[in-house]
């Protein structure tokens, strides 16, 4: 099968994020199809850029994955240049749709960016071709931007944005979903009940091998950084229960609760290391300085080699979450599925439509956006004692390689592409 997959902002491992259109063609190629990703050559989320020097559009090959780079123009943050950015990957879509046709030849034609503006160039590819049209959700357009940025559903953007969702929800043989609370926002909007298929985030389980696996298959761990591995042991040595926190330092990921719940906390034997950068990062620093939280460290964010690594050295693991409405349609975070491979306990502080945490039995789910709640749940987590919580750290890795490692979720997807009426 000849799969074509459409994301503005995927990446690789050699670009960094977004990972999951690379992992999912990965899988796809390794079951013997032939995969092309078209993508921007500019996105706020990769660490590297594409190096089109000048040209309008690039071809590459990366583990077997064919990718075809359109260029756009620079931006920065979520204002008129984003905007700006996309409409230009629209179009440049919409002006090569019949080279792409002609020249992929694809059975299936999948439009996956976070917005759904490319569900009308993938569809003029698809019928082009003679290919099954799929539209892959990731975050809810136009209902973020209205939820989150209090933008009016009478703005002319948030309108376009809306006549595409609904195109996709009328058009698309097939849709596939990472929020598995969808399906009544979707149908509302024109789509067969037929047509949904969920796929949740997912990781590469070979790269959460135990260390003395990696090294007999060729994968030797990098070293933790000499700073992070020394704070790390100290805290050991000292008897210290240490929470983690490894990502974003974002208003969206609830750290300011965290730094209350650890001012509660000051005279316990328990310690906060927050691994990352973001925009709220030196806020959030400033913070603990002025409170003299001696019981929080900032550091560097560290390689995704080194993720695994970082993550069994975490006594429990945070993930945190504002209260927002919009968290109704449900979850499926990166950052928590690495913790559940990692064998971290875990606590969750979050309202959403579904609780992977409690589904999983991998750790304690208390309401976000109080302090009081989470230290309590550190501290209930604190008394269970080792082993108890090991045991929660090895659910939550059962669960996560049952349901969310790339070979299963591959074949789930494929499910969806080959138009198969078996899917939840």
């Amino acid at each position: 099968m000849n799969i074509l997959l459409i994301n503005h902002y995927a990446g690789s491992v050699r670009h960094g994020m977004e990972y999951r259109p690379y992992y999912l063609a990965r899988e796809w190629v390794r079951l013997g199809h032939r995969v092309n990703i078209v993508a921007s050559s500019e996105s706020h989320i990769r660490s590297q850029a594409p190096l089109l020097q000048g040209t309008a559009r690039l071809d590459e090959t990366i583990d077997g994955i064919d990718y075809t780079w359109l260029a756009t123009p620079p931006y920065r943050g979520n204002g008129p240049g984003r905007v700006r950015n996309m409409a230009a990957f629209v179009l440049r879509l919409r002006r090569d749709s019949e080279m792409l046709a002609a020249s992929l030849r694809p059975d299936v034609v999948i439009a996956s960016s976070t917005y759904p503006l490319d569900i009308w160039p993938a569809a003029r590819i698809a019928r082009l071709a003679g290919a099954r049209l799929l539209f892959e959700l990731h975050d809810l357009w136009p209902l973020s931007p209205m939820e989150l940025g209090g933008y009016s559903r009478w703005h002319p953007f948030i309108m376009l944005l809306q006549a595409a969702e609904d195109f996709a929800c009328r058009q698309a043989d097939a849709i596939v979903s990472i929020l598995p609370r969808v399906r009544e926002h979707l149908e509302a909007h024109g789509m067969a009940p037929d047509k949904l298929h969920l796929v949740p985030n997912g990781v590469d389980p070979a790269e959460w091998e135990d260390e003395n696996a990696s090294v007999e298959h060729g994968r030797e761990r990098a070293p933790l950084p000499a700073m992070l591995d020394a704070a790390l042991d100290d805290l050991r040595v000292h008897g210290k229960f240490v929470v983690g926190y490894a990502g974003t330092h974002g208003l969206s990921n609830a750290l300011g609760t965290l730094l209350d719940a650890a001012e509660r906390l000051k005279e316990r034997p328990v310690a906060f290391v927050l691994v990352g950068t973001g925009p709220d990062k030196p806020a959030l620093m400033r913070r603990v300085a002025e409170l003299g939280l001696a019981n929080v460290q900032f550091f560097d964010p560290v390689s995704k080699a080194m993720v695994p690594a970082l993550l069994r050295r975490f006594d429990l693991a945070y993930i945190g979450w504002r209260r927002q409405p919009l968290y109704r349609f449900g979850i499926s975070p990166n950052k928590l599925i690495d913790y559940m491979m990692a064998a971290r306990p875990v606590l969750h502080a979050v309202e959403a439509g579904n609780d992977p945490v409690a589904e999983a039995g991998c750790g304690l789910t208390v309401v976000p956006e109080d302090p009081q709640a989470v230290a309590d749940g550190i501290l209930a987590l604190l008394a269970l004692g080792a082993d108890r919580r090991a045991e929660l750290g090895r659910r939550g890795r059962a669960y996560a390689l049952a349901n969310h490692t790339y070979p299963v979720l591959g074949q789930r997807f494929l499910t969806a592409l080959a138009g198969d009426s078996r899917h939840g």
